[in-house]
């Protein structure tokens, strides 16, 4: 049996399987500490001789190109008895992975598994089977806010029958966010019947030329009924938080990709489809609790140090040290303005 230190404080993610069953796992991020326990106690108390036991932490990428044999991206193990025996009560051995390299989130998709477990053995000899126990975390990652973040603006149509104009508000959505945006009928000479918005998501894995890509519509909403007229505007908004999503993942070990696209659909009256794909990047958000723990460590690293002879007269006034969320590099300019007044003082 394995057992883990912090199981009572350490939260837990209920994932779900093909199947309809689901799992409590311990969550965890890239570079936690995983301490615990593996406890072995032989039937009705017996001694049991063995040639080591091991404990090991594994990631993995299960595809069904792999034919069962699966990728293992990471294996860190730890010896936690030489040969010898087990008897009466068993033995409990700790062991413990210090700020294990996690950098992968744990994905289950619909053709493709990435998982952390761990793994403990018992070595036996002669004609004796290993004993082996299984117990699989789940790694969540959280991702820093996007530097750059543009509307998407496109013009599509078709020559002297329909042009449009969607914009999307942003092109990175973290996972609760809420998609806006507006379709805009510059041309309109097609019976539009109705107007549909999906978002779909695509896994790829497999190497070339043996590339597989599976396709799931996520959602599928009508944002339009009826013929729409030269001019009009159509809103869009979607609302991320009602669906079960994950970040993009792209060329995940060279292995396999998970992208996102918003597919604009209008359909005539002769059940014609005419759309547009796009897609977007989708990110996941640190709870408000960690990401404020992050932005008080940032303001407490000191900045790299860029003097300069306009900045030596305020460097030697203040000696608080600065730090990389200073006010001097705030966005409405407050900072500056000060800096300028104190520069007239003097």
């Amino acid at each position: 049996m394995i057992n883990l230190d912090d199981a009572a404080s350490r939260p837990k993610v209920t994932v779900k399987y093909k199947k309809g069953s689901s799992e409590d796992l311990y969550r965890f991020t890239n570079h936690d500490n995983v301490r615990g326990t593996v406890c072995f106690v032989p039937k009705d108390g017996k001694r049991v001789e063995h040639l080591g036991i091991r404990v090991q932490l594994i990631g993995q990428i299960e595809t069904p190109a792999d034919h069962g044999d699966h990728f293992e991206f990471i294996s860190l193990q730890c010896t936690l008895a030489e040969a010898g025996a087990i008897e009466g009560r068993g033995v409990t051995l700790p062991f413990e992975f210090l700020h294990a390299d996690m950098v992968n989130e744990s994905y289950n998709g619909t053709s493709v598994r990435l998982r952390y477990f761990l793994r403990a053995t018992m070595f036996r000899g002669g004609f004796s089977s290993n004993v082996v126990k299984d117990m699989d975390i789940w790694v969540v990652n959280y991702d820093k806010p996007p530097q750059m973040n543009n509307t998407i603006k496109m013009e599509v149509g078709i020559e002297d029958c329909l042009h449009i104009e969607f914009e999307y508000n942003k092109s990175k959505y973290h996972l609760k966010d809420v998609i806006i945006g507006k379709v805009y009928f510059l041309l309109v000479r097609l019976r539009i019947k109705h107007m549909e918005l999906c978002l779909i998501k695509r896994e790829t894995y497999g190497q070339p030329p043996n590339v597989v890509t599976e396709s799931e519509t996520l959602t599928k909403f009508e944002i339009m009924d009826g013929a729409p007229v030269k001019g009009e505007s159509i809103p869009v908004r979607l609302f991320l938080d009602h669906f079960e999503l994950t970040p993009t993942y792209k060329d995940v070990q060279s292995k396999f990709s998970v992208k996102y696209y918003l597919n604009l659909v209008l359909v005539d009256e002769d059940d014609r489809r005419y759309f547009k794909q796009q897609e977007i990047n989708l990110w996941r958000r640190p709870p408000h609790r960690l990401a404020k723990q992050q932005q008080e460590a940032a303001k407490k690293e000191p900045a790299s140090s860029t003097s300069s002879e306009e900045a030596a007269p305020a460097a030697a006034a203040n000696t608080t040290p600065a730090s990389e969320d200073a006010p001097a590099t705030s966005a409405n300019g407050e900072s500056g303005e000060s800096g300028a007044e104190e520069r007239k003082k003097e």
